[in-house]
């Protein structure tokens, strides 16, 4: 759990920080910069963009570069860009750094994906990704605690730099880990292919069930998750609920996430992954009906039931795909997971933005949310029923 855990703390400094407390700080940050509401704008949509290059160009050249120097440089650079935000002054030059962290953050997680699918013990893959993954969780508990405890005494500027020095320590954890970790064998060995050539990545993905599955699922997740996180709070004030309630809600869905890595990750490699997949996926469809039945009563069960989902599902699916393929195969697949899951958010928003200015509310956003977390659920189901009929075939072959 060692290993898990220091991998963890990279996804706190590279999604944590490097991906939402420039969110969390910009409030405080336009006090004393000229950042515009065209500037953040601008910035969320060119840092998605630069998020699914990142991992685009991950799938294609990951089976070339060692991912032990990637984990190390994108640690190093992301510690370098975090205390850099702390001295900009230029908009223009916060959003080129804010663009190479998310470029940054996806490369990070994918060579993370490798790493510990290569190492971890195959009854204990799917619980180090999905405790690793769920390092995220722990960035937004941890970029509260800067509002909340450093930026009244000390600025905003304090806050970039406590990220860097944690960032730093980050850095030197990793690379004792590492050199430690290359002195080892690999634990999880496999006669699959070791990887994927660039030319037949996107035609290994459409014939092989799990990968497909998995890119499926990744986009579904997009269209769903982004949605529900982006337009929340606006939907909350729509509805003329006290902006605590949101707050409240994205404080419970942070903490449920911290925890639900571990568990969902042990259950995963306890039963199977298909297992996992059903409950976090139905935890959150249901906690999405009471929501739509009742926004104000239920609005921080959604938040539990995203935090239960969105977190450590992406360690799930990473182990779900190592038991098909090799480490580096599996990080190239989840390369291309992260892409389509950037496509389904974004068609997501697309949608949602019509809507609210077709319909002038986000009720119908959230029924089409709920509609596509329910859409999860049903594929799992099936794919779980066709490896369940296969199984039974092959026994039938074999005796």
């Amino acid at each position: 759990m060692r290993v898990a855990a220091v991998f963890g703390l990279n996804q706190i400094v590279s999604h944590g920080f490097g991906l939402f407390l420039f969110a969390a700080l910009v409030p405080l940050m336009r006090e004393s910069i000229a950042i515009t509401n065209w500037h953040i704008a601008a910035i969320g949509a060119l840092t998605q963009l630069s998020y699914l290059a990142g991992a685009l160009l991950l799938g294609f050249i990951g089976n070339k570069v060692c991912s032990t120097r990637l984990v190390l440089t994108t640690g190093s650079l992301t510690t370098m860009m975090l205390f850099s935000m702390s001295q900009l002054q230029s908009p223009l030059i916060i959003t080129m750094v804010l663009v190479l962290l998310a470029a940054s953050a996806s490369i990070s997680w994918g060579a993370i994906v490798e790493i510990l699918g290569r190492h971890a013990k195959p009854e204990r893959c799917s619980t180090y990704l999905s405790f690793a993954s769920s390092g995220t969780a722990w960035g937004y508990g941890l970029n509260g605690l800067l509002i909340l405890l450093v930026v009244p005494l000390l600025g905003w500027q304090r806050s970039w730099q406590i990220a860097a020095v944690f960032g730093l320590i980050v850095v030197l954890f990793t690379w004792r880990l590492l050199t430690k970790l290359n002195r080892q064998p690999a634990t999880h060995t496999t006669s699959t292919q070791a990887m994927i050539p660039a030319a037949e990545l996107f035609s290994t993905i459409i014939r092989e069930r799990t990968a497909l599955f998995a890119c499926v699922v990744s986009f579904l997740l997009g269209f769903s998750t982004m949605p529900f996180a982006n337009w929340l709070s606006t939907y909350l004030n729509e509805l003329q609920l006290p902006a605590t309630l949101g707050g409240y809600t994205w404080t419970v869905a942070g903490v449920t996430g911290m925890f639900a890595g571990v568990i969902t990750g042990w259950i995963a490699d306890r039963t199977n992954h298909a297992t996992a997949l059903i409950i976090i996926f139905t935890g959150f469809a249901l906690s999405l009906m009471a929501f739509i039945y009742d926004p104000t009563q239920f609005a921080v069960l959604a938040g539990i039931g995203y935090g239960l989902m969105y977190f450590p599902v992406w360690g799930i699916l990473a182990g779900w795909i190592r038991q098909a393929f090799s480490s580096t195969a599996t990080m190239q697949i989840c390369s291309i997971c992260m892409v389509t899951f950037g496509l389904g958010g974004a068609l997501g928003n697309l949608i949602a933005g019509f809507i609210r200015d077709t319909t002038g509310s986000l009720a119908l956003v959230y029924v089409l949310v709920t509609i596509a977390v329910i859409l999860m659920v049903l594929l799992t189901l099936i794919i779980m029923r066709v490896g369940s009929s296969r199984a039974n075939k092959q026994l039938l072959t074999d005796s």
